[in-house]
C-alpha cells in the first residue's frame, strides 16, 4: 500500500500529543476594553470585567476614541476599574484634534486618580479615510507623546506596533524607525496590532530584534466572532484575513454559538503556537465579552485565582 505525502502528514498530526495537554499556565495575559455608551453596554462591560479579573491580568486597558470622543467616558471607565477592582488599569491616550496642554491636562487627571500605565497613540483621524494632520499645539506623533507623558510623570507607558505595517507607513523599515523612536521616548513596551498568523508575528519579531529593538514586544490577538465587523477592523489597520480563515466562518452567519467555537479554536491554536515561539504574555481585545478570551486562557494553563476580586487598596 502506498501511502501520500498528504496522508503522513495527517498521520504525524493524529499522533502528536494534544496541543493544550498539561500547559504550564506562566503565560501572561492582559485585556483591552472600549468605554460603554449605554446603561446595558456597560452591564456587559463589567460582567466582562468581573470574568476576567480572576485571572490576575498584568493590567487592561481602556480605548480612547478618535478626537477624544469618549474622553470622557474612557476617563469614569478606567477610574472605576481603578478603583473597584484588584486589576492595575492603562488608560489609551492620543494626539488627535488636542493640543498638548488639553492632552496634559487628561495625562494629570489619570495620575491623580492612581492610573500610572498610559497607552500612548497617535490615534486614527476622526474622519474614516482621512489623513492624520496634527493638530497646531499638538503632539505630532505618538513619540513626542511618550516624552511629553515622561516629562509629567513616571508613566509606566505602551505604545503600538504593526506586524504587516501601519497603512500610513511608506515601507516596513519606516515603520520599525517609528517604534524605535516611540520606545526611545521612554516606552516601556509595544503590544500589536492584532494579526491571523503566527509567522506575521515572529517576522516582525525577528526584523525588529535586527533593528536593534530589545523592548518588550506583546501581541495583541483578536479572537474573531464577528468576521464581517473583523473584515473592517482588519482593512483599516493592514491586517491580513487567510482565506482559509474566510472559508471557515462560511455558512455560521445564523449560527452565533458555532461562530463563537470556531473563533476560539481558531484563536487559541495560533496562542499555542505563539507559545510554542516562546510569547509568554498575551493582550486580548476582547471587544467587552469574556467568553472567547477566558476560554483561550483556560486553554493555555490559566485559572482563577482566589484571591483576585478585592477591591484595590
Amino acid at each position: 500500500m502506498t501511502i501520500s505525502v498528504n496522508q503522513l502528514e495527517e498521520a504525524r498530526r493524529a499522533l502528536d500529543a494534544p496541543l493544550f495537554a498539561d500547559m504550564a499556565g506562566d503565560a501572561a495575559v492582559s485585556f483591552e476594553f472600549f468605554p460603554p455608551k449605554s446603561a446595558k453596554m456597560e452591564e456587559t462591560l463589567w460582567d466582562a470585567v468581573r470574568t476576567l479579573e480572576p485571572l490576575s491580568p498584568r493590567f487592561v486597558s481602556v480605548t480612547y476614541g478618535a478626537g477624544g470622543s469618549t474622553r470622557e467616558r474612557t476617563h469614569a471607565t478606567v477610574a472605576r476599574i481603578q478603583r473597584e477592582t484588584s486589576l492595575a488599569a492603562a488608560a489609551h491616550l492620543t494626539c488627535v484634534e488636542a493640543s498638548r496642554d488639553e492632552i496634559d491636562q487628561v495625562a494629570e487627571e489619570y495620575w491623580a486618580a492612581g492610573v500610572r500605565h498610559i497607552v500612548a497613540l497617535r490615534g486614527d483621524p476622526p474622519v474614516a479615510g482621512q489623513k492624520f494632520q496634527a493638530h497646531a499645539q499638538g503632539y505630532a506623533n505618538a513619540a513626542e507623546l511618550v516624552a511629553g507623558l515622561k516629562k509629567l510623570h513616571p508613566f509606566e507607558i505602551s505604545v503600538a506596533a504593526y506586524p504587516e505595517c501601519h497603512p500610513d507607513s511608506g515601507t516596513k523599515v519606516e515603520d520599525l524607525d517609528n517604534l524605535k523612536r516611540k520606545l526611545d521616548a521612554g516606552a516601556t513596551r509595544a503590544i500589536t496590532q492584532f494579526f491571523f498568523t503566527p509567522e506575521a508575528f515572529f517576522r516582525f519579531r525577528d526584523a525588529a530584534t535586527a533593528a536593534g529593538i530589545s523592548a518588550e514586544i506583546v501581541p495583541g490577538i483578536l479572537p474573531v466572532s464577528n468576521v464581517a465587523q473583523t473584515r473592517k477592523f482588519a482593512g483599516m489597520c493592514g491586517a491580513a484575513i487567510p482565506d482559509w480563515m474566510d472559508r471557515l466562518f462560511e455558512g455560521l452567519d445564523d449560527h452565533p454559538a458555532s461562530r463563537q467555537l470556531v473563533a476560539a479554536t481558531i484563536a487559541a491554536e495560533m496562542c499555542r503556537r505563539l507559545y510554542a515561539g516562546d510569547v509568554r504574555h498575551f493582550h486580548f481585545y476582547t471587544l467587552n465579552r469574556a467568553e472567547l478570551s477566558y476560554a483561550i486562557c483556560h486553554l493555555l494553563g490559566l485559572r482563577p485565582n482566589k484571591a483576585a476580586g478585592a477591591v484595590a487598596a
